[in-house]
Formats: C-alpha cells, sequence, structure tokens
C-alpha cells in the first residue's frame, strides 16, 4: 500500500490565483484561467459538457467557483489534477471544514493576483461543502470516462451499505430518499424557511427609495417568485386586467404566470411613468431597469443589494430569498387556498418540499407557548383560593376583595 503524503493543513496558504471570467459569450459563458491567464482546459472541456446538457449559465458559473476552489487547493499543494488521490479529496473537505472561508480584500482594493488571503476559520457551510463535494465527484466521473483523469474517483460514493438491498427497511408510506451519497458529503440540516413578520416587512418597505424598488418588493412576496425569474420578465409579460406576470422557471427555464397584488401592479405603473422616455419600448425590453443613466437590464447582484441596504436602514437582517419564503407562509396559511395551488405557483417539483411551509412561524409558537403558561399559573392560582363559608353572597366578596369567587 502506497504511504500517504504528510500534508500540514495547519499552516497551509492557498493563493488566491486564478479566476472564473465571465467570456459574454454564448459558446463560453465562462472560462477558469490559471495565474498566468491560462485557461484550464480540464475545467473548459467539463463545462462544455454541462452546456451541451442543457445546463444554464447560473449552472455553470456555480461548477465553475467550485472547481476554482479545488484547484486554487491543488495548486497550493503542487499535485496535478489527474494525479490526485483520496487523501488529496480528504484533505481538501478536511481543509474547507477547519480552514474555512479566506478572508478576501474588498473587490474595490488593488490586491495583486496570487494573492494569499488569510483563513477566516470559519467553515463553509455544509450546504456549500456537499454542493462542492458533488460538482467535483462529477468532475472526475465526467474525466474517468474520457479516459483523460485518474482511472479511480478521489471522490468516491460511500459503499458502506453495497452490501445490502437499497431501501431495504423502507417505509412505503413515505417518499424515497437518495442513497447515492458520497463518502465525503457532508449532511446538510434541514431548516425552517425565514419569513419575515408583517411589522418588520412594512418597516423594510417605508425605507424603500423608489417607485422601483417598491414595485420589486410587492412582486416578489405576492407572487413568490425567485429573485432571477422575476427579473426575467418583460413587458410582454405584464398583464395589469388579469393581474399575472409571467417569469420564466429558474429549473425547467419554461414561461410560467403568477398572480400577484394589486399593489404590486399600481407600483410599476408609477415605476413606468417615473421612466417613460428613459428606458427602451418594445415587447421584448426587460422590465425592470436601472435608475442610473445610463440605464441597463437590472441584475441580482443590484437588488440584492438594494433590498440589503433597505433592511439595514430598518435594522433587520432580512435577506432577499426570505421574501420568496414570507409569501409562501402567507400562501400557506390561507385555509382557502389548496397546497396543490401553492405548488404551483412556487414552481416545487414535489409536494413535500411545499409542506415544509405548513411549519408554524417561530414568533407564533412563542406567542401561544407563553399564552399556555400565563393560562397555567393563572389556573393554579384559582385552585390555591380557598372556597368561601357557606352562606356569603359571590357577589358582595367580589366587591370586597376585588376578585371573582369560585
Amino acid at each position: 500500500m502506497q504511504e500517504e503524503p504528510s500534508r500540514d493543513l495547519a499552516a497551509l496558504a492557498v493563493p488566491q490565483a486564478g479566476r472564473l471570467v465571465a467570456t459574454g459569450s454564448l459558446w463560453e459563458p465562462y472560462r477558469l484561467v490559471d495565474a498566468d491567464g491560462l485557461t484550464v482546459e480540464p475545467v473548459a472541456a467539463y463545462l462544455r459538457d454541462l452546456q451541451a446538457a442543457g445546463r444554464s449559465e447560473a449552472t455553470l458559473r456555480s461548477y465553475g467557483n467550485d472547481l476554482l476552489r479545488w484547484f486554487r487547493f491543488l495548486w497550493a499543494i503542487q499535485v496535478p489534477w489527474a494525479r490526485v488521490t483520496r487523501a488529496e479529496a480528504r484533505d481538501f473537505c478536511r481543509w474547507m471544514l477547519v480552514a474555512g472561508k479566506p478572508i478576501r480584500p474588498h473587490w474595490r482594493g488593488s490586491a495583486p493576483a496570487g494573492e494569499v488571503s488569510t483563513a477566516s476559520g470559519n467553515p463553509y457551510e455544509p450546504s456549500v461543502r456537499a454542493h462542492c463535494e458533488t460538482v467535483l465527484r462529477c468532475f472526475y466521473d465526467f474525466h474517468l470516462g474520457a479516459g483523460s483523469g485518474p482511472i479511480v474517483n478521489p471522490f468516491p460514493l460511500d459503499r458502506t451499505r453495497r452490501g445490502g438491498r437499497a431501501h431495504a427497511h423502507h417505509n412505503p408510506m413515505e417518499p424515497f430518499g437518495n442513497q447515492r451519497a458520497g463518502l465525503y458529503r457532508p449532511k446538510v440540516p434541514s431548516r425552517v424557511p425565514r419569513n419575515i413578520p408583517d411589522e418588520e416587512f412594512n418597516e423594510i418597505f417605508a425605507t424603500l427609495p423608489s417607485h422601483r424598488d417598491r414595485a420589486l418588493v410587492a412582486f416578489y412576496v405576492s407572487t413568490g417568485a425567485r429573485a432571477s425569474e422575476l427579473l426575467s420578465a418583460t413587458l410582454a409579460g405584464v398583464d395589469p386586467g388579469r393581474q399575472v406576470i409571467t417569469v420564466v422557471r429558474k429549473g425547467t427555464r419554461e414561461l410560467q404566470e403568477l398572480p400577484a397584488s394589486t399593489d404590486a401592479f399600481v407600483w410599476l405603473r408609477l415605476y413606468q411613468v417615473e421612466m417613460e422616455g428613459l428606458i427602451p419600448k418594445g415587447r421584448r425590453q426587460p422590465l425592470w431597469w436601472t435608475l442610473r443613466r445610463p440605464a441597463r437590464p437590472l441584475t441580482y447582484h443590484a437588488v440584492h443589494r438594494m433590498f440589503e441596504r433597505a433592511g439595514q436602514a430598518a435594522g433587520s437582517t432580512a435577506t432577499l430569498h426570505s421574501l420568496r419564503h414570507t409569501a409562501a407562509y402567507r400562501m400557506a396559511e390561507d385555509p382557502a387556498l389548496p397546497l396543490t395551488d401553492v405548488q404551483f405557483v412556487l414552481g416545487h417539483a414535489l409536494l413535500s418540499t411545499t409542506q415544509i411551509y405548513l411549519t408554524p412561524r417561530k414568533e407564533e409558537v412563542i406567542r401561544r407557548v407563553l399564552a399556555h403558561h400565563a393560562e397555567q399559573t393563572r389556573q393554579a392560582a384559582e385552585r390555591a383560593r380557598p372556597a368561601p363559608a357557606p352562606g356569603y353572597r359571590p357577589e358582595t366578596l367580589a366587591v370586597l376583595f376585588g376578585s371573582r369567587t369560585s
């Protein structure tokens, strides 16, 4: 058995070498380059294969960032990508867990290429580590099939249950889970989606500075659309008479009409009147534009930063995605609205995903439990009060002691 290399991960410095470049080309939306500016061909071939499989540009960008993190680690330990073993894969997962996210310089700063960033010690989120493990396992599966990588995938599947039958003890009343988990894939804890209370939402909405921002937030909280989905709307997709707006779904890339509130269309009309003559006209033109001149189509990061500033002004930590959760909770709490309708509006493939929003809100649970404790205290006090002797009139005792007698 070959002896594993001794590697001091605590003293390992990973330089921020290379980057993921947005090319603007439809044929190659993103390109991973090394410290010398040369294209990393194994990643380029894999991204081309993903594009051929119909993956969106957002998926290519997400996969490219995970591969960039992996190649930076390999460049730091000076191991070629095609000669890695399970030891390097294991050390990479440990490095993400222990060293944590690097402290990067501000984007306005002029950081030199290859600068070594200090590890923050804050581990990557389990969802980030799980996604990275999946991407790297698929990356090496692709090169394993093409014959251009190592003969063994360094990110293997967990084979501990290989000897038994799949779903041997499965409850037929429950959905079938995925048993093809990676060996180094962390367990991602299930989280209850966070919604924004009505009082907090009103404070955030009051700090929005423009009609465009008010229209955006009103559409987000009434349609439950994802941030990128609402930004895909065009002028032709708005129908105020039917109170629907057409968006492009994130996963299926299908067009879908989503019902919205009346207030959202009122704010939208005010925004359109305000931008009259400043943005291009045409049915295929984007619906949302920047307020700065020259006007450009609005991007996800601009909307995210807009809502972040509004939340900071209102003293809130709510995120842009919390608006989708808030809309889902509001619709799920309506007894006149079937859960299948909520599933259709949210674009969930499984009804079990929509059922998450049937979980009671934290604020409501705390309020009801505190009311329960107060009622228990009141009943205990009444049980401890001695009963009046026979012959006394209850109304007289109530006037005398200021309390109701039993």
